[in-house]
């Protein structure tokens, strides 16, 4: 027969509601659940068998925590201080390494952008703080504090005196309102800018798909054909997606794609369509905003703070290209004819383009496969874009090969060549 506990629990209300909550977080570290439910149930008069039976654990535990409970309330629910090896490093010394931490490379003498672990270990050896020290317990010093050295995150200070009303504009344009009025569904909101300093690369030889037993082949070497502009516009709203490359930014680019989205419904048609746009110098000032309104009379040219185009919602979406997956791209077709610092109305097809065909950093789909921009308007552009055409380099007899670089033929109905 059980024997019942001389410690009687009786909680306040304060105690009973961080018990519960505790035994209801299931965030928490499990043991503390478990300390939790034992007071809870000896409040309630249990035994401590039973108690023990209910949370499928020793009679010796329940007994200890209902003790330190009784005695201590809720401070002897916390895990006391453990005996372990004593402290290499004195304290002064942690403090030492991690101030070192907090330093920037260029007050240590350091050419550096950032501090590793191995030079704050060198630092506070030349320094005379620790005679000796690995990089393991400086890594754990640190984390204890947070302290990452390594890490950076950007800041920018605003430079507009305007840049609150300026960015308001932006943001209720973002949420369909237009000084203080709800926008019709006859207006639209469109954000666009323009992706500069895109690299054009051709593969000398067409490359090979992948085939069983063997990954897809693609030829190293490459050759540039300078540098392009991706120009973008993107509805906030229908989430419609329109762009262009051009041989370089400008005016004139920048129109093109104006003329290309105003001239398709609905926004030939439409009562309003906001324009958001940065500072750049094809779309700057009094100027532009005068120039695309006689152009078209329902276009409304909304200009972000200066130096804020992280405002800009097609950033976004310039930011989702530049982190896809790199297959090796090729410049269309069209391009090649055209010299490609000259004007793009000259050589440069007049249709939208995607830049998956234009630069391996920027490439989703691999060329040849759905290449051309699918843009909301219409179908994909028939504009010649695609692998070119090299011609096919001459084959030698297998015989006339040395040895070892001989090709490897696979038994099959083809019987193709494997190198």
């Amino acid at each position: 027969m059980s024997r019942k506990s001389p410690y009687v629990i009786e909680l306040s209300q304060e105690e009973r509601r961080t018990l519960e909550e505790r035994a209801a977080k299931y965030t928490l570290p499990y043991r503390d659940v478990v300390r939790a439910r034992i007071v809870l149930m000896a409040a309630e008069g249990l035994r401590n068998d039973e108690i023990a039976a209910r949370l499928s654990t020793r009679r010796e535990v329940v007994s200890k925590w209902r003790k330190r409970f009784a005695e201590r309330r809720l401070a002897g629910l916390e895990e006391l201080p453990r005996r372990g090896r004593p402290a290499v490093f004195p304290p002064q010394t942690i403090v030492e390494v991690k101030a070192i931490a907090c330093e920037l490379p260029a007050t240590l003498g350091l050419p550096f952008s950032r501090l590793s672990v191995a030079d704050i270990r060198a630092a506070a050896i030349e320094r005379g703080v620790v005679a000796e020290v690995s990089g393991t317990t400086i890594w754990r010093w640190l984390h204890a504090d947070a302290i990452r050295p390594w890490c950076h995150r950007s800041w920018i200070f605003p430079r507009d005196p305007d840049f609150e009303p300026k960015a308001a504009r932006v943001l209720d344009l973002y949420a369909r309102t237009w000084e203080g009025s709800t926008l019709g569904s006859d207006e639209y909101v469109l954000s666009a800018d323009e992706k500069t300093q895109l690299q054009a690369l051709a593969r000398r030889h067409p490359g090979r798909p992948p085939q069983p037993g063997a990954c897809r082949r693609v030829e190293h070497e490459y050759r540039r054909c300078g540098t392009l502009a991706y120009l973008a516009a993107w509805d906030v709203h229908q989430a419609r997606l329109f762009g262009r490359v051009e041989s370089t930014t400008g005016i004139a680019p920048f129109g093109r794609l104006v003329d290309q989205v105003m001239s398709l419904e609905p926004y030939c048609s439409a009562r309003q369509v906001f324009w958001i746009v940065d500072n750049g110098s094809s779309h700057r000032g009094r100027a532009s905003v005068e120039r695309l309104a006689r152009a078209y009379p329902n276009l409304v040219l909304v200009h972000l703070p200066i130096h804020a185009s992280w405002l800009n919602q097609v950033e976004i979406y310039f930011s989702v290209l530049q982190r896809t997956p790199r297959p090796p791209g090729r410049v269309p077709r069209a391009l090649h004819r055209c010299p490609l610092r000259g004007d793009a109305g000259a050589g440069l097809p007049g249709r939208p383009h995607h830049p998956a065909q234009l630069h391996p950093t920027l490439s989703r789909t691999p060329p040849g496969t759905g290449g051309p921009l699918r843009d909301a308007a219409g179908p994909a552009d028939p504009s010649g874009l695609g692998p070119p055409r090299h011609p096919r380099p001459r084959r030698r007899s297998h015989a006339s090969l040395p040895l070892r670089v001989r090709p490897r033929v696979l038994p099959g109905p083809t019987s193709t060549p494997r190198w």
